[in-house]
């Protein structure tokens, strides 16, 4: 039955089959899965070389096809490493591992840039966010908190002598008619 539905509808492509299909045909166009110097699809059955902080020794060395003059080096590991000079230890390390560990952590010269950046991204976007709130979210001010209605209301407690012991008429003379 799904396979008749299938021819049928193999023409026209349509969308509900597309989205009920287990493969996708966009993702055959992009350059997923394929090595782009020798445009070869990758074997991702064989381990792959992966080179973290948190993994430092990958599984595989970094260099997988070696030149004629890396074979050669390799050859010459074999014998005693007192022979070997400093550039030919390191050109041995370098077909094992891209980067040493020290490497690995030492941040790139322009990452303040980024997180500099990010600041100012997240600054601009709670500020955007803080003028929306004022503008569309919150009313107009009341007139409770004018300048006059807080003088009135004051004036009004003074005279209603609320809270004469602790609280806000303690702090007000009655005779001199002035704060405390």
């Amino acid at each position: 039955m799904l396979t008749t539905v299938a021819r049928t509808l193999r023409g026209a492509r349509s969308v509900t089959w597309r989205s009920l299909s287990t493969t996708s045909p966009v993702s055959a166009t992009l350059d997923r899965g394929y090595d782009i110097t020798t445009n070869k699809p990758i074997d991702f059955t064989k381990p792959m070389y992966c080179e973290r902080r948190e993994y430092p020794l990958p599984d595989v060395p970094f260099v997988s096809e070696l030149n004629p003059q890396q074979k050669a080096l390799k050859l010459k590991e074999n014998g005693p490493w007192g022979q070997l000079t400093k550039e030919e230890k390191l050109a041995l390390y370098r077909i094992s591992f891209n980067q040493s560990y020290a490497e690995m952590h030492s941040g790139s010269k322009s990452e303040w840039k980024t997180i500099v950046g990010a600041v100012l991204y997240f600054l601009a976007f709670g500020g955007l966010y803080l003028w929306w709130h004022r503008i569309y979210v919150y009313g107009p001010v009341p007139h409770t908190l004018s300048e006059d209605w807080v003088a009135m209301q004051a004036k009004r407690m003074i005279d209603m002598r609320i809270n004469p012991v602790t609280g806000f008429s303690s702090h007000w003379d009655y005779e001199k008619k002035q704060w405390k």
